[in-house]
C-alpha cells in the first residue's frame, strides 16, 4: 500500500497540524466541557482519556457527567420545552439558519478536530462539516410546516390532523462522522419544537462541543439543547430509562440498540434506531464497469470503511468475476494510507485499539474459512511505526454466504467478494443476512434493476449509483438495521405526535340514552 508522503502536500499537512494545535489547545488546558441550561461546566464523574487513533496518545483528559448533572440536564430540557414548543416555525427557522451559518464559518475547525479525533481523512471530514450545515438549513426551511396535517371531511364532520412536538428527546450519536450524524438528529428535533439532550460517543466527543457552542452563539435558548459526556453503560442507560425523556434517537450497533429498547420499555418511549449493516453491491455483466468499479471502491474504503452504508459485500456475476475482481485488487493497491490531516490520505487509522483488534480478527477468520486474501489482510506498517490503529485495505475473494466474513459486520476497510450465477441467486445471497440497511445494484437492464430493487430486503436501494443522499428522502433500514426513518417529513413522524381533531357540523343526529320514554 502507498503511504501519504507526496512532497506536494507536505506543507498542507504541516499547516493542518499547526491549525489542530491551535484549535485543540483549550481542550488540553481545560478538558472537555458539558453544557447544561446554556452554561459551560465540567463533568464530575469518571476520569477519562480521549485517545488519538493516529498513535493512541491522549488528546485530552476529561470527566464524564455525574448522575446529579444528568438529572439537572433533564430538568433543564423539560423546562425549556415548555417555551420552545410555542416558538413559531418562522422563528425556529431563523435560529436554525443562523446555526447553519455558524457551522460554515467554523467548518475548517470542525473538520480538523474531527479528523484527529476519529482518524477519518480530512478530505471526507471537510465535506461532513459542510453537510452538517446543509442539514440545519434544510430542516430550518421545514420548521414552518412541521405542525401541518391533513383535512379529512365527511358529510357531517370535519376531521383534521395536526402534529405537535413529542417532548424532550435523547440523541445518542456515534463515533464515525460524529458531527454530521449529530446534526442529522438534532436539526429535525429542533425544527419540530423538541428539546434535545445530546450524548455523543465517548470515543470522539470533540466536535459535539463545537456544535453546542455554535448553537448557543446562534441564539438557541438555554436548555433547548444540552450536552453531556459519558459512557453508555452508566450515563447512556440513565438517559434512555429516564421517564422525563419522551424519545430516543440512537445511531450505533444493533447490539446496543436492543439494549436501549429493553431499558426504554417501561416508559414506552418512541425509539429511532440507525444500526448495523452488511450491505451488498451487486454487479451484473452488463453494468457500466468503470462506474461500478469506482462505486465499489468508494463505498467500502471511504471513511475508513467505518460507515453503516458501506457496501462490504461485493456480489459479481460469475462470467465477469475474475476480471472484475482483478480490477478491484489493482485499485486497492493504490489506495493511499496515512495521516488523516494529509490531504493525500484516502484511508486513515481506525477509531480505537478495540476496534482495530476486532477488524484484524477477521483476517484470521478468512484464513480459517478458506477464503483467499489477494491483497491486505494484516495491520499496516504504520501500526508498528506510529502505534496507531492502521490496517491495510483488504479484499477477501472466493467467499460464500456461509462464512463469517460474508455475514458479520466488520465495519472497516474490508471487502468480501462472492460470485453468483444469475439474478435469482444474486437476490437470494443479497438478502441472506440479518441486516437490511442498503443495497446497490449495477446493471444497464432497468427491468432487472427494478426487479432487484423490489426484491431486496433493504430500506434503501441505489441503482447505478453510490450512496447519494437526497435530504427529503427516507433514510433507514429493515430487520436488524434499525427502526424508523430519517429525512424530510419522515423525521417529523418520529419527533412529533399526530393529533386528530373532529369538528361537527351540528347537522347529524346523536343517539340518545337515558331519556325517559313517554
Amino acid at each position: 500500500m502507498k503511504l501519504a508522503a507526496n512532497p506536494k502536500v507536505k506543507n498542507a499537512l504541516k499547516n493542518n497540524l499547526e491549525k489542530f494545535s491551535r484549535f485543540h489547545k483549550r481542550f488540553i488546558d481545560e478538558g472537555l466541557p458539558i453544557y447544561i441550561d446554556g452554561l459551560k461546566t465540567f463533568g464530575e464523574g469518571k476520569r477519562r482519556e480521549n485517545l488519538c487513533p493516529i498513535n493512541n496518545k491522549p488528546l485530552s483528559t476529561w470527566h464524564t457527567a455525574s448522575l446529579a448533572q444528568l438529572h439537572k440536564a433533564v430538568d433543564s430540557s423539560e423546562k425549556a420545552f415548555a417555551s420552545w414548543k410555542l416558538v413559531s416555525g418562522k422563528e425556529r427557522q431563523r435560529i436554525l439558519r443562523a446555526i447553519a451559518d455558524g457551522i460554515e464559518a467554523r467548518a475548517e475547525e470542525i473538520a480538523i478536530l474531527e479528523s484527529m479525533d476519529t482518524g477519518q481523512p480530512i478530505r471526507f471530514m471537510s465535506k461532513a462539516a459542510q453537510r452538517g450545515a446543509e442539514n440545519f438549513r434544510f430542516f430550518a426551511d421545514k420548521a414552518s410546516e412541521a405542525s401541518g396535517g391533513k383535512s379529512m371531511p365527511t358529510a357531517t364532520h370535519l376531521n383534521y390532523s395536526v402534529r405537535e412536538p413529542i417532548g424532550p428527546v435523547v440523541a445518542i450519536t456515534p463515533w464515525n462522522t460524529p458531527f454530521m450524524l449529530a446534526t442529522w438528529k438534532i436539526a429535525p428535533a429542533l425544527a419540530a419544537g423538541c428539546t434535545v439532550l445530546h450524548k455523543p460517543s465517548e470515543l470522539s466527543p470533540l466536535s459535539s462541543i463545537l456544535l453546542c457552542e455554535i448553537m448557543l452563539e446562534a441564539g438557541l435558548p438555554p436548555g433547548v439543547c444540552n450536552l453531556i459526556h459519558g459512557e453508555g453503560q452508566d450515563i447512556g442507560s440513565a438517559l434512555v430509562s429516564h421517564k422525563a425523556m419522551h424519545a430516543v434517537a440512537f445511531v450505533g450497533s444493533s447490539h446496543t440498540g436492543k439494549s436501549i429498547m429493553r431499558q426504554a420499555a417501561d416508559s414506552l418511549k418512541h425509539l429511532h434506531f440507525e444500526l448495523g449493516g452488511k450491505n451488498p453491491v451487486i454487479v451484473f455483466r452488463d453494468a457500466d464497469m468503470q462506474r461500478a468499479l469506482d462505486a465499489v471502491i468508494f463505498m467500502i474504503f471511504s471513511l475508513n470503511g467505518e460507515r453503516c452504508t458501506s457496501s462490504s459485500r461485493l456480489l459479481v456475476e460469475a462470467s465477469i468475476y475474475e476480471e472484475f475482481i482483478e480490477k478491484v485488487r489493482q485499485r486497492i493497491e493504490h489506495i493511499v494510507v496515512g495521516h488523516p490531516l494529509d490531504p493525500a490520505t484516502e484511508l486513515g487509522p481506525l477509531i480505537s485499539v478495540e476496534h482495530f483488534n476486532k477488524v484484524c480478527s477477521y483476517f484470521q477468520k478468512a484464513s480459517d474459512e478458506k477464503a483467499d486474501t489477494p491483497i491486505g489482510g494484516k495491520a499496516h506498517a504504520l501500526h508498528k511505526s506510529e502505534g496507531g490503529n492502521y490496517v491495510e485495505p483488504t479484499l477477501f475473494t472466493h467467499a460464500n454466504q456461509s462464512m463469517a466474513i460474508a455475514r458479520e459486520e466488520i465495519f472497516g476497510p474490508v471487502l468480501t467478494a462472492i460470485a453468483f450465477k444469475d439474478e435469482a441467486e444474486a437476490l437470494q445471497v443479497a438478502c441472506d443476512v440479518e441486516y437490511g440497511l442498503t443495497a446497490y445494484v449495477w446493471t444497464c437492464d432497468m427491468g432487472r434493476g427494478l426487479r432487484m430493487a423490489n426484491g431486496l430486503r433493504a430500506g434503501m436501494v441505489w441503482l447505478n449509483s453510490e450512496n447519494k443522499r437526497h435530504l427529503p428522502a427516507p433514510f433507514g433500514g429493515m430487520k436488524q438495521s434499525g427502526l424508523g426513518r430519517d429525512g424530510g417529513d419522515y423525521s417529523f413522524d418520529f419527533y412529533m405526535e399526530t393529533k386528530n381533531i373532529c369538528l361537527a357540523h351540528n347537522s347529524h343526529s346523536i343517539p340518545q340514552l337515558g331519556v325517559k320514554q313517554d
